[in-house]
């Protein structure tokens, strides 16, 4: 975000540029970046007293602006020092997106590296080979507020890696968000995700910061594939939809330490929070400050199998189904429930049909159920973190290529019409492929702001990037097709 000001009382006027990277004082360029409170030049404080308008201090000669020239003109990408910083590079599937992103051919970007360790960045970037040689590095503490500020300032676009996200996660939105600098991560966090839309929607919407959460495998396929579904409706006049669900009719993947450590800080604070244990569950939970929830509609999913042969056979709760259908909650609020109101919105992984069906998803739900309750309870969680990856571990290259997924995401329209956006792409699903996914994202949030929907604050892959990241994810081998099915 910039502002363009004129000093009171001079004589030729001094028109100010008061950005996030640079304060340009009559020709003298001088470092400065933003801070939720305000921010430093040279050491002295510049205050935004609101995020449209600007005041600042220069010693004991400035004084306040007499007005602005431009008004919220938007983040200057030019004059930042990069275009895309990815921030956790060191870790496992920060990695792995920095190299997506390294071996990402016809790509003109600015790209940099960062983490806590100037010298593991350093050796992470050397593993990338010479695609990545002349990235810079940059070393920041996931909550040295001071460096993140400067962090947030020198990039268009960071890409967040660092998790658990609600342990470390908000001092680098909040900052991104005051620096008008878009920024993307893979939470699967709805604690977290709350607790960003409070602390940073409106500062990111003056802004106009894209703060946009869940773009890996949570949540990006569950709301892309409501999006089209919605889209394809509007297309043929078939109405709004009135209720949809998504099935995960095969998978192949691994679990990382990374994952399972964000899985125990939820369940951490839901276990000492009665107000955050509800939230976990309650669908509707991204919504409060858009719109109240609608009194019709089921806020649960199922909790134990159920069959329907619409969508397969035999059906278990799918262990993201929550977070995934927060998100597309709220992306629908956001769009002011463009999708249909109200809409039922539930996530299963498919068992299939007769008996082995029913008991393939009695062992699924049973699994994830026990994973949850093993990783609640103190008698029970020492012994799973023992058995259990830990932070940093992931599944080998080998295990990674050889992953897949493959989704059908079915809809109900209001006019009786049945559509499924099939979804698929190989690679584990949450390593290669979100790699794909976070890289993806970050690219479209780089550089095609002109295609983008218009819109700012803390959003959704759907609500901050829309058809856009589809048309990329498809470019680079992801399957999103919408058809109408002929299933009764």
């Amino acid at each position: 975000m910039s502002w363009i000001v004129e000093a009171p009382n001079s004589n030729p006027s001094v028109f100010v540029l008061i950005s996030s990277t640079v304060f340009q004082i009559d020709g003298d360029a001088r470092a400065a970046y933003w801070h939720p409170g305000g921010a430093w030049l040279d050491g002295h404080v510049v205050l935004a007293r609101e995020w449209r308008w600007a005041s600042f201090g220069w010693g004991a000669g400035w004084e306040q602006p007499t007005r602005a020239v431009s008004n919220r003109i938007g983040v200057i990408m030019e004059g930042r020092e990069y275009d895309i910083l990815v921030m956790g590079a060191t870790g496992f599937v920060g990695r792995l997106v920095a190299g997506y992103l390294a071996g990402r051919s016809g790509i003109d970007v600015r790209v940099a590296l960062a983490g806590r360790s100037a010298e593991k960045v350093s050796r992470a970037r050397d593993e990338l080979g010479d695609a990545a040689r002349l990235w810079p590095l940059v070393t920041a503490d996931s909550h040295d507020e001071v460096a993140l500020a400067r962090l947030a300032g020198s990039s268009g676009v960071v890409a967040s890696t660092v998790g658990p996200y609600l342990r470390h996660g908000l001092p680098l939105v909040q900052a991104c968000a005051a620096a008008g600098t878009h920024y993307a991560d893979l939470s699967g966090e709805p604690l977290f995700m709350r607790r960003s839309i409070d602390a940073a929607h409106a500062v990111a919407v003056h802004s106009g910061a894209r703060i946009v959460h869940g773009c890996g495998f949570d949540s990006i396929p569950s709301d892309l594939g409501l999006l089209l579904l919605h889209t394809h409706a509007r297309t043929i006049e078939a109405g709004e939809l009135l209720d949809a669900a998504l099935v995960v009719t095969g998978a192949r993947g691994g679990v990382s330490g990374g994952t399972i450590d964000s899985l125990r800080v939820q369940l951490e604070e839901a276990r000492g929070d009665r107000e955050a244990a509800r939230a976990l569950r309650n669908a509707y939970g991204l919504t409060a400050d858009v719109a109240p929830t609608p009194d019709r509609c089921r806020t649960r999913s199922p909790l134990g199998i159920v069959h329907d042969p619409q969508l397969g056979g035999w059906l278990a709760p799918f262990a993201m189904g929550p977070v995934n259908a927060a998100v597309v909650h709220r992306s629908n609020a956001l769009l002011n429930h463009a999708y249909g109101q109200p809409l039922h919105y539930h996530e299963f992984v498919l068992g299939g049909e007769g008996p082995l069906g029913a008991v393939k998803a009695a062992l699924i739900g049973a699994g994830t159920a026990g994973l949850m309750t093993g990783l609640s309870l103190p008698l029970t969680r020492p012994i799973l973190d023992r058995m259990l990856p830990s932070p940093g571990d992931g599944p080998s290259q080998r295990q990674r290529e050889q992953g897949f997924f493959r989704i059908d995401t079915h809809a109900h329209t209001s006019d009786g019409a049945h559509l499924v956006c099939r979804i698929s792409a190989q690679g584990d699903p949450g390593y290669n492929a979100t790699a794909v996914m976070l890289g993806e994202t970050a690219l479209a949030l780089a550089r095609d702001q002109d295609r983008l929907p218009d819109a700012a604050g803390v959003l959704t892959p759907a609500t901050g990037l829309g058809t856009v990241l589809a048309d990329r994810l498809r470019a680079v081998g992801h399957r999103y097709d919408v058809v109408t099915s002929d299933v009764a």
